[in-house]
Formats: structure tokens, C-alpha cells, sequence
């Protein structure tokens, strides 16, 4: 029995859940097991504790964006970036994904939820080069960042708890056009806070968070991806190799001409099965139940004991 145990699939086994135990219990607020055990942010579980371990900020839902100075730019042009984001709304151009190739965000569209992204681990995207080349010259500037965009929280919408997939960022809020009330925020880990004009935020998104919009003012913010600092700094380069695989795989697009990566291009036939998972889920909660827990015990089979 010894030997079996410490045959390479029952280290990965060990490895995986140990990791997903760690992401699931770290910070004061849980998803539901079975939700955490089948949500992206476990299928990455094993580098984000290895990133979570040696993180060089310390593990508080909310930082003090003082502390990575080169975010002050954004702060000191807050009302150009406002500007381009305002002129870029009025043209349709922040709005929901062109088809189902938003894999990342897709669960938001339906509360009317609306992106332009900037840059998205890699280089700006053409789009947001033609159509906001000041706030892409910005970002180019400031070389921790490692994904941006624009997005619009329309007024009476309410964003589910989640945690983002992968630890190697942290996200940072520039408020350009909100309520300037606390009716509109964001709670992570149980702590609120609530946007205002020309005022920014530095948070841990990979903590469960939540927003929500209850004022009768749609809210447009700067959003942008700041890579984690970690110590040792070597570790820096595989947190960018991860960083920049996912990212190339995730891309999605502004306009047609955008490139799209491969998660997005197959995301149509998974979002078949969300949608037929869904129904059943409406049709009868406790065959959804027994359907997913066989789900998982099958591919746990699969995987470690076949």
C-alpha cells in the first residue's frame, strides 16, 4: 500500500488536493466545495499556491496601490483615460462579447455588463491602438501591467461571487465615470469599497468578490492587471510564462479583426453544455446534484484509480 501512495498519480492526487484545500480556506469567505471544486481558479490551484507562498505583498484583500508607484501615472491622468473611455462609449464600442469567445467574463454579460479590452497579456490589441491610442500609450509605459481594459457596470446590476483563475496578478480600479456612492461597490473577502471619480483601488481578485451597482448611474472604470511581486524574483519569470501562456489562449476581441485564442474559439460547445447543465439545474436541482457529483467521481476514477 506504501508504494501505491507514492506512485506518481497519488503525489499529483495529493498535490492537487492539498492546493485546492489551500485556495478553498484562504481568506474569510468560501465558495460552496462542490462550486470551488469545479471552478477554474482549482484547475490552476497547485502554481497559485506556490505564487500565494512566496508573494512578496501580504495576503489582505485590499493593497495600497501607493505601494507599486509607477500606478500614480494613472492616477495623474485619470481625466484623459476618462475622456477616451467616454468617447469610446458613446461609439458602441464597450459592450459584451461579439459571440460566445469571452470565456473570462461571459457569466457577466447577462447582467448587462460591458469591456473594452486594452491589452490582454500580450501586446495592446490593434483596436484599442486605433481607438484609444492614449490610454494604450499609458499603459505601455508601465511594464507590470499585464492586462486592461475599460468596463461599464450598468445601473441595477449585481456581479456574483467568484475568485479569478490565477494568482500571478493583482487588480487595480481607476473609478473615471461612477455614482460616487457607496450604493455602488465591490466587497472582497468581506471588505467594501466603493468607487469614485479619479480615485483607485489595488486588490487581491483571486479572494471571493462580489460588486453591485444600486444606484441609478451606470459606473465606467480602468481596470488593469498589475503582475504579483514575489520573492524570490526569479519566480517572476514563471509567473510571466504562465501568465503569458493563459493569456494567449484566453485573447479575445473588440472587433472582428482582433486575433481570438483557442480557449475562446472552443468556448461555443462549452457554453452548449453550460446552457444544457443550466436547464437541468432549473428542471431538477437534486438529479443536477447527483449528475455532478457522479461527474466528478468518474473522472476522479478516470484519472486516479483505473
Amino acid at each position: 500500500m506504501p508504494d501505491i501512495l507514492l506512485s506518481p498519480r497519488y503525489v499529483v492526487l495529493a498535490v492537487f488536493t492539498a492546493s485546492v484545500l489551500y485556495v478553498h480556506f484562504r481568506g474569510k469567505v468560501r465558495l460552496p466545495f462542490l462550486r470551488q471544486l469545479f471552478n477554474h481558479s482549482s484547475i490552476l490551484a497547485p502554481v497559485n499556491a506556490l505564487l500565494y507562498l512566496f508573494s512578496a505583498v501580504p495576503p489582505r484583500p485590499f493593497l495600497d496601490p501607493r505601494g507599486t508607484p509607477e500606478l500614480a501615472l494613472f492616477r495623474t491622468h485619470w481625466q484623459e483615460i476618462r475622456d477616451e473611455a467616454l468617447q469610446l462609449s458613446s461609439q458602441g464600442h464597450i459592450q459584451a462579447a461579439l459571440k460566445n469567445n469571452d470565456a473570462g467574463f461571459n457569466s457577466f454579460f447577462k447582467e448587462g455588463w460591458k469591456r473594452f479590452y486594452l491589452k490582454w497579456y500580450d501586446e495592446p490589441l490593434p483596436s484599442a491602438q486605433l481607438l484609444c491610442p492614449r490610454t494604450v500609450a499609458l499603459v505601455n509605459q508601465v511594464p507590470g501591467v499585464k492586462a486592461a481594459m475599460f468596463t461599464l457596470l450598468p445601473a441595477g446590476a449585481h456581479l456574483n461571487p467568484h475568485r479569478d483563475p490565477f494568482a500571478g496578478s493583482l487588480r487595480y480600479h481607476l473609478g473615471l465615470v461612477t455614482p460616487n456612492a457607496d450604493s455602488c461597490h465591490i466587497v472582497v473577502d468581506g471588505e467594501s469599497y466603493s468607487w469614485r471619480d479619479g480615485e483607485d483601488v489595488l486588490f487581491d481578485e483571486t479572494f471571493v468578490h462580489w460588486a453591485e451597482n444600486r444606484s441609478d448611474q451606470d459606473r465606467l472604470i480602468f481596470f488593469c492587471d498589475v503582475e504579483r511581486p514575489l520573492r524570490p524574483h526569479w519566480l517572476g519569470g514563471l509567473n510571466r510564462l504562465v501568465g503569458g501562456v493563459l493569456g494567449r489562449a484566453t485573447a479575445t476581441q473588440n472587433l472582428p479583426s482582433d486575433r481570438v485564442g483557442v480557449v475562446n474559439r472552443l468556448y461555443g460547445g462549452v457554453h452548449w453544455m453550460k446552457q444544457l447543465a443550466r436547464r437541468i439545474k432549473q428542471f431538477n436541482r437534486p438529479l443536477y446534484k447527483v449528475l455532478k457529483l457522479g461527474l466528478i467521481l468518474g473522472l476522479l476514477y478516470l484519472l486516479f484509480l483505473r
